[in-house]
């Protein structure tokens, strides 16, 4: 089963560091960004100090960093770029591409039947890895530089997306949010859709991402 991966734009992190203030908010995993590469372009932006689960210590020392129990002076919602400019991208892959039939439902209950003859993909990540119940039916996905919308209940590790007849095959690429294309600002679509704030909504998604790769520099 393909799960979710999280790129992580270092680049903007440290953009939106900069000059922000001097303690930072890197609890639960730098809100599931990852705490080591965070905390590097933290101190690389003149971030001082940053708050953090006991576990996280010797990461945000090592980084350069002061590990301090005091509250923070940077907006981590600002600094992560939520929820329209999102430093995190989530994608995953399509894993089956089918003809769906006018009046054929799709995944639990049948919330959604097709209204016209249509083709459905199978992508990964569901509610196991963070893409809650409540975004079925609710938000798209970009392939191929285009949105399409989910349909259905969300299940445990897979969306069904209907793609209609966009050249849509097995193994391309599906953004979920972030990045540089239309996904960009989709997680401000989560929010609404679930009732649930981006800060608990990318720390969901990153938490359980089975890869989380930073890019640009001090990626290492």
């Amino acid at each position: 089963m393909t799960a979710l991966r999280a790129d992580l734009d270092l680049a903007a992190l440290t953009a939106n560091a900069t000059d922000a203030g001097d303690v930072a908010d890197l609890r639960r995993d730098a809100w599931g960004h990852g705490i080591d590469a965070v905390a590097r372009a933290l101190a690389r932006a003149g971030v001082r100090a940053a708050r953090v689960d006991p576990g996280d210590r010797a990461a945000v020392t090592a980084a350069g960093l002061t590990a301090i129990d005091a509250e923070p002076t940077i907006d981590g919602r600002l600094l992560f770029g939520l929820p329209h400019a999102p430093v995190m991208r989530v994608s995953t892959r399509v894993l089956a591409v089918k003809r769906l039939l006018a009046g054929e439902g799709v995944s639990y209950g049948y919330t959604h039947r097709a209204p016209v003859d249509t083709r459905i993909a199978l992508i990964g990540g569901g509610y196991g890895q963070g893409v809650v119940r409540s975004l079925g039916n609710s938000i798209r996905v970009e392939i191929g530089g285009a949105l399409h919308p989910v349909v259905g209940r969300v299940a445990m590790d897979v969306c069904v997306v209907d793609v209609s007849d966009a050249p849509v095959a097995v193994g391309d690429e599906v953004v979920h949010f972030g990045g540089d294309g239309p996904a960009r600002g989709s997680l401000a679509t989560w929010e609404a859709a679930s009732g649930l704030s981006a800060t608990e909504l990318v720390c969901a998604v990153g938490l359980r991402a089975s890869g989380l790769r930073a890019q640009g520099a001090d990626a290492a």
